[in-house]
Parts: C-alpha cells; sequence; structure tokens
C-alpha cells in the first residue's frame, strides 16, 4: 500500500539526513523559515531534501534532489538575529512527487517509501559484521569521530538502520552521500557502504603515515629551530651576532667590493639568494657557499703598477743570469712595446732548451723586473682536460681548474703564468689537456676563457704566459702555432765558470751555513768540476757537486771549529769527491785509422759521438751497430757507396769491396742513435779505413752525405759546436749551409775554434784525415760513365 502525504519541505546545503539519524542545522533563509513555522504549527512534520548546487540561494524543484528524508521537528530555537536552530530526527525515506507554492514556500506531495525488511541469513549477517569490522577501523583512523559512541550506534541487529547510521557518519561528499540514500535494499547498501569503508580506511592509513613523518620531521625540524635559537640567544649573551645572517651580509659586501663584471656579479646576487634560503647545514648550501667564495677570491680588476722602466729591467736580469744575450734582448724588445703601445698584444713567450739552462728562473726574474706578481704550473703528467678547465659543479668535491686556481693564487688579473714542462703532456680517455691550453694560450680567446666550474667568462689576456720545454716536437702543432719559441742553448764551459763564480758557489755556501773564511774555490777547481765531473748543456749537476764539496767542508768545520778554512784546488777537487766520472775532455787521444769524431744533438745538449769501422775478410757485406735508427743506418749505407764510387781516387781497387767485410760500430751501443748528421763522420771513417790513412784527432764533423759527395746542412749547431768546445776539439767541420747558424755561437767560443765550412766531401777528408791521400789510379771506363752521369772527379 503506498502512502502519500503533503509536508512543507526545506532545501538542505551539503547536507542529507538520513532516517534514523539525529541533526542539528540553522534554517536562515525566509522561505525555509515559512516551511518550518507551518510545519511546527501542524504535526512537526517536516521533508529535507538536498540541493545540487549549495551555493544557489533561492532553489527551485530543478535544484533540489528528489530522494529526501521525512523528518520530525524535535527542538527548534529562534536565534537574535532571525535565524532558527532546529534538530529533526530522520524518520522515512521520500520521493517527491509534486511541488506546490504557498505562502512564500513550497510543500511538496511525498511518496513514504516504506522501509524494507531483509530475511536473516548468511550473507546479510556477514556484510552486517564486515561493515561494522571496517566501520570500527574507520573511527580509529579518523580523527572527527567518538569511538565509544560510534561502537555503541552501530550495535543494531536491523542492517537498515545499521547502513543508515554509518552512512550519516561517513565523511564524504555529498553526491555519495545522497545515492546511498537513493539505495533502497539494505543489503545493496550495506556492499556500496563496505565498498566506501575500504577506500577510505586505505586513505585514512596513508594520511596516518604521512602525518606520522611529516610529525618526525617537525620534531626534527623543532628540535633545531629550538637548539639554533638557544645558540643564537647564548651569542646574543656573548656579544656575537647571529652566524648566518652575518654571513650573508658579509658575502654581500664582498661580491660589491670584488668589482665583478655585469653578469658575473648577477650570477654571484642570484646563488646568494639561494643561500640565504637554504637550511645552513645543508649539503647544497656548502657547495654554494665555496663557489661563492671562489667567485669573490678569483680577481677581477686588480692589477699590479707595471714597471716598464728598460733600465730597471736589465739590471734585474744581469742580477739574475749571466750570459742568454738574445734572450735577454728580446725580453727587452717585448718591455719597450709595452712603453710605447698601451694595449699590446699579448705574446706567448716559449723558452725551449735543455735541463738546467735556467728556463724557470728567467720566468720569475722577467716578473721581478716587471714588478708583476708570479705564478708556476707544473704541467708535467697532466693528461685530464678537467685539470686545465675544472669540473662541473654537478659532481662531488668539484674544483675550478688550475688556470683559475693560480690566477687565485695570484691575486692580480696581470701576472706572470708559467706553464713548466708543457712538452710533457700527455692524453687519454679523459681528454686532451693541450687541446684546452689552446684557448688559454690564443691572445684572440683567451679574454672570454670558460672555467666548467666558476660557469662565467674570465679575462685572460692582461697574463704574460711563459712556457718552458726540454723539446718541441712533442708539442701539437697547433699550440706551437701560437708560441714564439726563444731557443736557450747550453753554456760554455767559459760562462759556467761565471755562473758558478757569481751565483752557484754563493748559494751552495748559504746552504750550508760556510762562509767566505771556511771554504775558497778555485776557477781551476770549478773548471776541472766542469771537465771532469759533469757533462751537460746547463749547470744543475755542477750545483750540485759544488755543494757536495761544501758540505763535506762544512762537516770539517764542525768538527774542527769555525776557524777551519779550505783552499779549493783542482786536486782537492778529486779528493773530496772521487775517481773522475769522465775521460780527458780530448775526444781521442790519437789519431787513429777507421776512427772519426761526428757530433749529436741530444734532448740535453750536444755530445760527441765517434764512428769506428774496419775491415775484414770476407765478400762485401756491410755490418751496422750501435742501436741505429733506420735513417743514420742508411747514411751509413750512402756513405759506403760514395767511397766506392770514389775508389779510383782513395787509390783503390775497383773491386776492393768483393774481398771484404766492413763493419761499421758507434760506441755506446745502449743508446739509440738516429738521424742523418752523422752521414760525414760514418764515410770518414770509411775512408780512413780502406786507404789505412789515420783520422786527425782534433777535428769532430757533422752533415748529411748525398751519393754524389755533397755536404747537406743539419740541425743543432749551436749545441754541437758547444759539445765539441767543452770536449777540447779545437777543429770543426760544419756544411757551409750551416754558415747562418755561427751568429748564435759565443764569440770567445768561435774565437778559440777553427771552424771548416765545406761542401763537398772531398774537402771533408782533406780536413779530417791525418795524410794526404795516394795517388788517384786511372780512372776505368766505369769510373768515366759515372762522371758523365754528373759527377764531377776532383782532382788532387
Amino acid at each position: 500500500m503506498e502512502v502519500y502525504e503533503t509536508l512543507p519541505i526545506v532545501p538542505l546545503r551539503d547536507v542529507v539526513v538520513f532516517p534514523h539519524m539525529m541533526m542539528p542545522f540553522v534554517i536562515g533563509r525566509p522561505s525555509s523559515i515559512r516551511a518550518l513555522e507551518h510545519a511546527l504549527l501542524k504535526d512537526k512534520r517536516i521533508f529535507l531534501a538536498a540541493q545540487h548546487d549549495a551555493s544557489v540561494d533561492d532553489p527551485r524543484p530543478d535544484d533540489v534532489y528528489t530522494m529526501g528524508c521525512v523528518a520530525n521537528v524535535v527542538q527548534s530555537l529562534k536565534l537574535p538575529d532571525g535565524n532558527i536552530k532546529v534538530l529533526v530526527e530522520g524518520v522515512d525515506r521520500g520521493r517527491a512527487v509534486e511541488w506546490k507554492e504557498d505562502k512564500g514556500f513550497y510543500r511538496v506531495v511525498v511518496k513514504v517509501l516504506p522501509r524494507q525488511k531483509e530475511a536473516a541469513g548468511g550473507d546479510v549477517e556477514g556484510t552486517m559484521s564486515r561493515v561494522v569490522s571496517l566501520f570500527e577501523q574507520y573511527v580509529k583512523l579518523s580523527n572527527n569521530l567518538h569511538y565509544d559512541a560510534m561502537i555503541a550506534a552501530v550495535r543494531v541487529d536491523d542492517p537498515g538502520k545499521l547502513a543508515d547510521t554509518i552512512a550519516a557518519h561517513l565523511v564524504i561528499g555529498v553526491d555519495e552521500k545522497q545515492n546511498l540514500l537513493e539505495i533502497i535494499s539494505p543489503l545493496e547498501r550495506l556492499n556500496r557502504i563496505a565498498g566506501i569503508l575500504e577506500i577510505e580506511v586505505d586513505k585514512l592509513q596513508v594520511d596516518r603515515r604521512i602525518q606520522s613523518r611529516v610529525k618526525k620531521q617537525m620534531e626534527k625540524a623543532q628540535k633545531e629551530y629550538y637548539l639554533n635559537e638557544k645558540m643564537k640567544a647564548i651569542q646574543k649573551e656573548l656579544g656575537r651576532k647571529d652566524d648566518k645572517g652575518n654571513e650573508i651580509e658579509e658575502l654581500q659586501k664582498k661580491i660589491k667590493d670584488a668589482r665583478m663584471p655585469k653578469d658575473v656579479e648577477e650570477k654571484a646576487t642570484q646563488e646568494l639568494k639561494r643561500l640565504e634560503a637554504m637550511p645552513p647545514m645543508s649539503a647544497e648550501a656548502t657547495v654554494s657557499r665555496n663557489y661563492l667564495d671562489w667567485l669573490i677570491a678569483v680577481p677581477w680588476h686588480k692589477k699590479t703598477r707595471e714597471n716598464r722602466d728598460l733600465k730597471h729591467a736589465e739590471t734585474v736580469l744581469h742580477e739574475d743570469h749571466y750570459g742568454l744575450e738574445k734572450i735577454k734582448e728580446r725580453i727587452l724588445e717585448f718591455l719597450a712595446i709595452r712603453t710605447l703601445v698601451r694595449k699590446p698584444k699579448a705574446t706567448i713567450l716559449t723558452f725551449s732548451g735543455p735541463p738546467g739552462v735556467g728556463k724557470t728562473s728567467l720566468a720569475k726574474s722577467i716578473a721581478r723586473a716587471m714588478n708583476r706578481k708570479f705564478v708556476r704550473l707544473s704541467l708535467g703528467g697532466v693528461r685530464d682536460e678537467a685539470e686545465i678547465r675544472g669540473h662541473r659543479r654537478t659532481y662531488i668535491g668539484a674544483f675550478p681548474g688550475q688556470i683559475i686556481q693560480m690566477m687565485k693564487k695570484a691575486g692580480t688579473v696581470n701576472p706572470v703564468f708559467l706553464l713548466d714542462e708543457v712538452d710533457k703532456m700527455s692524453m687519454d680517455f679523459r681528454g686532451d689537456p693541450s687541446a684546452a691550453l689552446l684557448e688559454v694560450l690564443d691572445p684572440e680567446q683567451n679574454n672570454t676563457f670558460l672555467d666548467h666550474y666558476l660557469d662565467v667568462e674570465f679575462d685572460l689576456s692582461h697574463v704574460m704566459f711563459i712556457t718552458t720545454a726540454n723539446v718541441l716536437h712533442t708539442i701539437p702543432q697547433a699550440l706551437r702555432d701560437r708560441m714564439e719559441v726563444l731557443n736557450l742553448p747550453g753554456y760554455t764551459e767559459h760562462e759556467k765558470i761565471e755562473i758558478a763564480r757569481r751565483f752557484l758557489v754563493r748559494k751552495a755556501m748559504e746552504g750550508t751555513g760556510l762562509t767566505k773564511n771556511n771554504i775558497v774555490i778555485q776557477d781551476e777547481a770549478i773548471q776541472t768540476l766542469i771537465q771532469r765531473y759533469t757533462r751537460e748543456a746547463g749547470v744543475r749537476n755542477l750545483e750540485r757537486e759544488i755543494t757536495s764539496i761544501c758540505r763535506k767542508v762544512a762537516r770539517k768545520v764542525v768538527a774542527q771549529g769555525k776557524t777551519f778554512t779550505e783552499d779549493i784546488t783542482a786536486e782537492k777537487v778529486t779528493e773530496y769527491l772521487g775517481v773522475p766520472r769522465f775521460r780527458p775532455t780530448v775526444a781521442e787521444e790519437k789519431n787513429e785509422v777507421g776512427i772519426a769524431t761526428g757530433l749529436a744533438w741530444t734532448e740535453v745538449g750536444g755530445e760527441l759521438l765517434v764512428s769506428e769501422a774496419t775491415l775484414m775478410p770476407g765478400k762485401g757485406k756491410l755490418t751496422l751497430t750501435g742501436k741505429l735508427g733506420d735513417v743514420m743506418q742508411e747514411s751509413a749505407q750512402a756513405a759506403l757507396s760514395y767511397i766506392r764510387s770514389k775508389a779510383a781516387e782513395l787509390g783503390l781497387p775497383e773491386d776492393f769491396h768483393s774481398k771484404i767485410d766492413i763493419h761499421v760500430h758507434v760506441p755506446e751501443g745502449a743508446i739509440p742513435k738516429d738521424g742523418p748528421s752523422a752521414g760525414i763522420t760514418m764515410a770518414t771513417a770509411l775512408a780512413s779505413a780502406v786507404t789505412k790513412i789515420p783520422a786527425r784527432r782534433d777535428v769532430a764533423m757533422t752533415g748529411e752525405i748525398t751519393l754524389r759527395g755533397k755536404v747537406l746542412p743539419i740541425g743543432g749547431v749551436k749545441e754541437k759546436v758547444l759539445a765539441a768546445h767543452r770536449a777540447g776539439v779545437t777543429n770543426i767541420v760544419l756544411p757551409r749551409d750551416n754558415e747562418k747558424d755561427l751568429a748564435d755561437i759565443p764569440k770567445d767560443v768561435l774565437d778559440s775554434l777553427n771552424v771548416h765550412l765545406v761542401s763537398t766531401m772531398d774537402e771533408v777528408l782533406k780536413i779530417a784525415l791525418a795524410e794526404p791521400l795516394p795517388v788517384r789510379i786511372p780512372a776505368t771506363p766505369v769510373v768515366a760513365e759515372v762522371a758523365d752521369a754528373g759527377e764531377t772527379p776532383t782532382t788532387h
């Protein structure tokens, strides 16, 4: 049987009333107040339904759900502002079937939906038990519901009442609650509530975990905050300022004082703002602070006032170094240009020469002469590009490259920057540092040098770069192209004596604590040290030997008293240092057959290189020993071919070679040797061996030989001539085309030598052999054919 009632309606905002539910709310709209007053005058029954949209103030029939709840008004109280507070109790579900407008309010014809009762059974009881269990979990996890009251409320046997009670207390949306209200079947409603409860319990559990985590973090943060505040209070009591605030202010002042370029200052200010927002103890704050420290520490504008006085510079260079006149002249030219030109183009000077000739100390002297700061970076063994350009800040422990580190060390934008041992760099999978140096040493590019760590452009154009190298062939061509190479050859014996007298002896005495009263080193003793104990282009070993003598004298001074005096003569040198390490300075003691003295270039200067040739009965075989390279072996074969072609002129039978074997040996066989410059030396040794005429012991030679007996120019003339001078050789044979290189040789050395410039091998033999060649054998037709081929026989 269907039941219909006509009841006044009160539309509700964001509330759904269920049967069996007591609900208090406030009524304020005039239409709702009139509807309530009408209900209170009659039987206190009213129809409550939720609005679709809570923001509508004057709802029409289409704005209200048709399914609602028939309720009894339990209490009502008129408030001072005209609103009415009511307490209602839900009775039954009802559906509005017809709306009627009355005096300022609506009445609806409601079809009352009777309560359905489910038959008792396993499904219903199981579902009720499951829903109650889930609701208990929900109440435990929810902070808005009283546990005991809720548990007491759900202890009911009626599934419909249980479902409505739980639905009324769920914190879910109006739409979801309206859906539950519109489900008539209690079992279906319980199943739907179970699904909602499972989702809500999961949500609450996640919320609880998050809250627990947040609470721990907040407790930690509060603890840190408390301790920090306590520290601040203690510091304030001690009269100190807040560390972080003080640090930020200090950094701001430093950034302003650094006078950075505009883009760099913007980046530093931006980084400072990030640092200010970070917790002081975080790892990121440390990285940011280090970055700012580097930006501030690098010199952006500070310069040293350059001394451009040429007389002062000349005095300083002469004070620190003896000799090296051409190098000093070039440095003074450089300074003169800087005096005349306001912004001269940067020059990269490269000092090339053997060890111990003063390349590094010369760079220091330049810095002293110009009144600039001096920094030195050794590139020996560097094989990582990041050593030059630095690592990006994303890496842990990142730092700027060595260029920026050295600029920070210098503290000015215009130091003298020495890149030492630039020829000793290597490369591997991490990159090629020599390629990174291209930017540093290129005057057109280094005004915008970009370090990976700083990540801002830095101007290196004011820096005077000087590089040093022992050899040039290991430096990549692109890098060598950016350098102005100044060769520092070895010192002469006279120069070494002067250097020892002016610098080395004084330095050794200071290092060992001796005075002029304790030790006097004679020039003859220094000469003995140079000739018998050191054979080098520089003076490093000479310094060691002088220091060794000073140490031994220092021991005697301590043992015998400070009045002890020692006069070091040539004999005393042997007494202090033992057996001489080198033979007498003359290349060979006497003229010998088959032995010729050559000259060789090495990385440490020039050396004498003896070539030996011997003949044995055989079938014309040529044997070459002494660890000779391919080019040197070919030179020996060319020399033999020349001797064979000149057999008649040397007074030899035409087939002399077919009855003998020839062995050419270059002593010191463990040392690799190569190059064409020993050609005329081996030819002379062969000529001496086959003619039985001794070669002169006081003649040293160097030059490349051709099959036609021409003597071609070679390199390293200065080093080779100085080596001959050190060894006591008085006659030197050089190719005529090398005459221009004699200008580089000190005048006192040239005056003590007889330099013979030759163009052909015939001239060499005239000088090198101790006796004239035998009378020429008449030429055979074969020799005539050779002459026809372009060879001009030399008459004797």
